[in-house]
Parts: C-alpha cells; sequence; structure tokens
C-alpha cells in the first residue's frame, strides 16, 4: 500500500499555478501557543512563516480552532473521559480567550475563513470538504499544530478525500520531537503520490500571488 518511490522532499517543488489551492492552517490558537499545559513550544517559532504564508494567500486561508466542549457530559465516547482528564480545557472553566488565534494570523480574518471543530480533524462533522469542492480545490497546503496530532487527523482526511496535500514542513509545530519527526518521515516515505514536503520559500515560488 505504501509509496516506495523516490522520497518527497528530495524532488523539486511543483509548480501550484496551474493548480486550485487551499491554505488550511491548523489551530494556531491562544491555548496552544501560551502558558498552559497545551503549550506547543515551538508555536512561536512557527508563527512569522504561517503569517507570511497566510498573508500572501489570505483569501484562500482557513484557519481551524480546535473548541472544547462546554463540559465532559457534553462529549461522546472517548472524549468524555479525555475532557475529564483536561476539564480545565472545557469551556465551562477555561478563559474563552485562549480559544482565539493569534493575533497576527486573526488580523487576516476575513478574508480568511475561520473553521471551528470539535475534533482533531477539520473534516470530521464539519462543512468543510463540501466548502472545499465548491470552490474546485484540489491541493491543500496544510501547516500549523500539531505535526502529530490534528495535523496528522487533517492531512489523512485530506488524503482520504483524494486532496493532494503540500506540508510546509518549517509552518508546522509540536510539542514532541520525536513524534513530530517520525511524521515528517512517514509522510516521506509512504506516502509520496498525496503528499509533498516542503518549506515556505520554495513553497511561495511555486504558488504565485493572485
Amino acid at each position: 500500500m505504501g509509496d516506495n518511490g523516490k522520497p518527497t522532499q528530495e524532488r523539486e517543488c511543483p509548480d501550484l499555478s496551474g493548480r486550485a489551492v487551499a491554505h488550511l492552517c491548523i489551530d494556531m490558537q491562544k491555548m496552544f501557543a501560551e502558558d498552559t499545559a497545551w503549550r506547543t513550544p515551538w508555536m512561536d517559532r512557527v508563527l512569522p512563516v504561517v503569517e507570511e504564508i497566510a498573508a500572501r494567500h489570505a483569501a484562500e486561508t482557513i484557519f481551524t480552532r480546535f473548541i472544547p466542549p462546554h463540559t465532559p457530559d457534553d462529549a461522546q465516547g472517548s472524549w468524555r473521559a479525555y475532557f475529564e482528564r483536561w476539564r480545565d480545557f472545557t469551556r465551562e472553566r477555561m478563559d474563552p480567550e485562549l480559544l482565539k488565534l493569534l493575533d497576527p494570523l486573526a488580523r487576516l480574518a476575513p478574508p480568511a475563513a475561520v473553521l471551528d471543530k470539535p475534533g482533531y480533524s477539520p473534516f470530521h462533522n464539519t462543512q468543510l470538504h463540501q466548502d472545499l469542492q465548491a470552490r474546485g480545490v484540489d491541493t491543500l497546503v496544510v501547516t500549523g499544530a500539531e505535526t502529530d496530532m490534528c495535523v496528522a487527523a487533517a492531512v489523512f482526511s485530506a488524503v482520504e478525500r483524494g486532496y493532494f496535500v503540500v506540508l510546509v514542513k518549517d509552518a508546522l509545530c509540536s510539542s514532541s520531537d520525536d513524534t513530530h519527526d517520525a511524521l515528517i518521515k512517514l509522510y516521506a516515505q509512504r506516502f509520496g503520490q498525496q503528499i509533498f514536503l516542503t518549506t515556505a520559500e520554495p513553497l511561495l515560488a511555486a504558488w504565485p500571488e493572485r
């Protein structure tokens, strides 16, 4: 099932000018950037890169926000136990300010769109796929947090729905070096026909502004 061809990061960045591209930026929110138990330490480092991509393509950008339930009892299945463990991150307890996008990104919406999601994948229980199809989008540039959690869920959901995914390595962050590296290796070695790994500079050269 895997792709045994040449690893994606060794290939030249494809020209995206002829594709219908959207930028899907995952969960660049204050609760992951500020001093909380869910802090993602690299977020500060990747924020300027994410901002540059989003600013150049604001109309094509969709910022997702992870929105926890009001209480654990409002969650289903294993999510209920999850939010029992992380009760301080339910909406009945947390500062609603923490749900917001980081300020440099929030200023881009609109024209950028904001999509709230109840779980890891932005395709689950949302209209994202339908909206992308209505716009004719066939390619997703993915940035954000975390590489091995919500980004992974977004990437695999996108691949299952037939999108070509461009992952921007210097615009991704995680709270775990080991699992970040493991996911990057997995994307490169097993999904070479569906996922392309690049960095911001060649991406922006290959994806000109409208």
